[in-house]
């Protein structure tokens, strides 16, 4: 019996035996075929009688590998391929803007923006840039569209939504309490030039709550100076000023000329709106800089913004101040009464005529030989640097009334030339105030603060301030050598207009002119005239 049980329990184990022995057999020769991954080491690792077996086996191992490795660029390629396609559609889209094909606009748009869902991008991809920054874009140009088209019911709110947040009634506060007596100025000084901004605003089209913005930006002060170098009503730094054609030189700076600096800054906020889509960002940017506004854009987690309270808690201090203060200002002045305002009238229109001149002459010498105030002139005529005419043709402002009478005057005042350098330095000594400082220098306390941007009078010992230079002098005209009844040829010179050559010749305009063939009084450097010379006078 025990011999009986024992003999199958052997068979079995000899039969596994030989069963796991040819399994090794038999699975040791893939091992040996697996490195044909590598082209050059096949022929040396396999055997001549292995090599006769056909190799159906061995082929999906040996393929595999570079197919993974392949994945990536197939994917790069695609997202290269989407990225192509939705750039495609969005010039598509701007052209059917440019066509007023807003549901054209709109279809592409979203075309584009579906061609961005389809990219996956890896976090390292050159491409995740270019995504984010047009998914923006399109953000931009959708937000656009929609407000295009938005018909508002009232005038008051127009396009830009007056919300009344804690931010807002911050700035009402602090208007009804420490600013409220510089509110009531601002609004009374806006009665000025409110009226020529509404006409510039209404020719473009745009909102006219946007006349209140240098409300903000300057109380309407047209010479107003910032700490940043911000000149003007509008508060144009000097290369936004070049950049839209405020022309800056030895004589005049047209960032201080209300009218061409109202024009330049609508042209920039129209570009500032097509670039952000809303107004109330675009008045942001306008405070600090698009590039300021699309860094803070770009900076944020999410690569979308609905609205300029979006980004608020991440813009500069004071430009976070800025959007808020302009509508706390919107708002006091829609309903005084409710924010317990009793608003001063505002101050009549400027009103003004227009003459050539083409000579340098200082304006209080002008404003004196024509019985006027030194200020009336000056207050025309914020652009000029010097308070002088520059020595090239311009188109000087005087009261209504008085423009004969200038041209008139013009020939007996002496040429003034202003000074080559501006400014100098002066460094605060003990004992130096504001006002001795502006009689040394022969200039006034206010050109000194706003030279230095000063708030108030307060100088420390040891502080540099700038002054004006002392350079610029009167000359009168020069004596002409000249013998009555003699015919001489004059050059005209900087400076030069035809009543002072007339009163330098003893002759008379009416003269000139008949014996030059002149048919008005404007003459240029460098022109030649004929004149007989009359008895001295």
């Amino acid at each position: 019996m025990t011999e009986k049980r024992r003999f199958p329990w052997a068979a079995a184990f000899l039969t596994l035996a030989f069963l796991f022995l040819a399994a090794c057999s038999t699975g040791s020769k893939p091992p040996q075929t697996a490195p044909q991954a590598s082209p050059q080491a096949a022929p040396e690792t396999v055997a001549p009688a292995e090599a006769q077996k056909p190799p159906e086996a061995p082929k999906p191992e040996v393929r595999t590998p570079p197919a993974e490795i392949q994945a990536a660029p197939e994917t790069d390629k695609d997202a290269a391929a989407l990225l192509e396609d939705a750039f495609a559609a969005y010039e598509e889209a701007q052209a059917a803007l440019e066509r007023n094909d807003m549901e054209g606009a709109l279809a592409k748009l979203d075309e584009a923006y579906g061609q961005l869902l389809r990219m996956n991008v890896p976090a390292d991809s050159p491409l995740l840039q270019e995504k984010s920054d047009l998914r923006l874009l399109l953000a931009q140009r959708i937000q656009k569209i929609s407000l295009s088209r938005t018909t508002l019911a009232s005038s008051v709110n127009g396009s830009i939504p007056l919300v009344e947040n804690q931010w807002v009634q911050r700035e009402i506060k602090s208007f009804q309490t420490v600013e409220r007596r510089a509110f009531e100025e601002s609004y009374r000084r806006s009665g000025q030039y409110r009226d020529m901004i509404l006409a510039e605003l209404r020719r473009e089209h745009l909102p006219e709550q946007l006349a209140w913005i240098p409300f903000i930006e300057s109380s309407f002060k047209p010479r107003a100076l910032s700490r940043a170098r911000a000149l003007g009503m509008w508060q144009f730094i000097r290369s936004t000023g070049y950049r839209y054609g405020l022309k800056q030189d030895k004589y005049i700076d047209e960032r201080m000329d209300p009218v061409k600096a109202t024009r330049a800054a609508i042209q920039y906020m129209i570009e500032l709106h097509d670039m952000f889509g809303d107004w109330t960002t675009a008045i942001a940017a306008y405070n600090c800089g698009e590039a300021a506004v699309q860094r803070v854009i770009r900076a944020q987690k999410v690569e979308y913004f609905d609205s300029f309270w979006d980004i608020f808690a991440n813009l500069p201090f004071e430009t976070a101040r800025h959007v808020p203060r302009f509508i706390a200002t919107l708002l006091i002045i829609a309903d005084p009464a409710k924010y317990g305002f009793d608003l001063p009238v505002p101050d009549p229109p400027v009103t003004f005529e227009t003459v050539q001149v083409n000579a340098a002459v200082r304006l209080a010498t002008l404003a004196q030989n024509l019985s006027l105030d030194p200020n009336a002139l000056i207050g025309l005529n914020p652009e000029l640097r010097h308070d002088s005419t520059p020595n090239y043709l311009y188109d000087l402002r005087v009261p209504a009334g008085q423009g004969e009478a200038c041209l008139a005057c013009m020939a007996s005042l002496p040429q003034y030339i202003p000074p080559d350098v501006v400014t100098d330095r002066h460094t605060v000594r003990p004992g130096d105030t504001l006002g001795a400082i502006a009689r040394r220098y022969r200039t006034s306390v206010d050109a000194l603060k706003r030279l230095n941007g000063l708030r108030s009078n307060l100088i420390r010992v040891g502080q540099v301030l700038r002054v004006p230079s002392r350079g610029g002098v009167e000359v009168p005209p020069a004596p002409v050598a000249a013998k009555p009844g003699d015919t001489v040829t004059h050059i005209v010179k900087n400076g030069d207009n035809l009543f002072q050559i007339a009163k330098a010749y003893g002759t008379t305009v009416e003269k000139i002119k008949a014996d030059n063939a002149l048919v008005s009084d404007i003459i240029a450097v460098g022109q030649k005239l004929v004149i007989q010379a009359g008895p001295a006078k």
